[in-house]
């Protein structure tokens, strides 16, 4: 038979069975006086098998070993192994969905996917507070909330975990009390008036201040001390209000340096 008989028999394209020519998959027949290459019940067993190996998920290297004349693997030893993988990749498929799952619940709630997310748990529950806190605002959000979340969504993805559990610490220590996100959100429009002031304004010290005000005690005294795990979460912060810093107006961006150093000095 020739080629497109011998494709159409094993149910694959004549390119296919020029692939396997090529890797070696498919021994080449002879031939003919004519040119043409005549196929036989051999290679149509022997295609039809590649076929089958690959449609179980084998790789065309492990086909190679399975069909390889000098013993290669044995078929249920790649078998068991495509098996043992495709276990992982189901497992792992799982746990993806669980995590989707739990974005989607989230998502339900006010602010619960915010246009910066996905984000981690932590931290979603930090965005539905300030969608909730923006809700109450007689006026639109102020644009350094906005900003604030970008560069926290951003060190949420971040590959660095110590820097994502820092700043979940800081987040926990910064929200977790009564009222702490209205006064953040009052410092965020304090910041917002800045926008076109110089930097001496009077009122650069002000927003340092309520910035200020809004990181408790015990966590500006162990910035100040340097130590702990507290210590580390200031660390972090200091990694997004620089990021903040370059993209605000000279004046928002001495409040913020401000703030950072009456922070590292211990003082309000």
């Amino acid at each position: 038979m020739r080629i497109g008989e011998l494709a159409g028999l094993a149910g694959v394209s004549t390119r296919t069975v020029r692939h396997y020519h090529h890797l070696g998959l498919l021994p080449e027949p002879q031939r003919k006086a004519n040119g043409y290459r005549e196929y036989g019940l051999r290679d149509a067993v022997a295609l039809a098998r590649v076929r089958r190996l690959t449609e179980l998920g084998l790789g065309l290297e492990e086909v190679r070993d399975v069909l390889a004349d000098d013993a290669g693997r044995e078929l249920r030893e790649v078998l068991t192994e495509l098996d043992e993988d495709l276990a992982r990749q189901e497992e792992a498929i799982r746990a993806r969905r669980a995590r989707l799952a739990e974005v989607l619940r989230r998502s339900e709630e006010p602010g619960g996917l915010p246009e910066e997310g996905p984000v981690s748990e932590q931290l979603a529950e930090v965005f539905a507070k300030m969608a909730r806190t923006s809700a109450t605002l007689p006026g639109p959000e102020p644009a350094m909330a906005v900003r604030e979340r970008e560069v926290l969504a951003l060190l949420d993805a971040s590959g660095d975990g110590r820097a994502r559990g820092a700043m979940a610490a800081a987040l926990r220590e910064m929200f977790v009390t009564p009222g702490s996100m209205e006064r953040a959100y009052a410092a965020y429009g304090l910041l917002d008036e800045l926008a076109g002031a110089a930097v001496d304004d009077p009122r650069v010290v002000e927003a340092a201040r309520a910035l200020v005000e809004c990181v408790p005690d015990r966590v500006v005294a162990a910035i100040a001390a340097g130590a702990g795990p507290v210590a580390d979460s200031g660390r972090a912060t200091e990694v997004w209000a620089e990021l903040l810093v370059r993209e605000l107006a000279p004046a928002q961006a001495e409040a913020m340096r401000v703030a950072m150093r009456m922070i590292g000095e211990g003082t309000r």
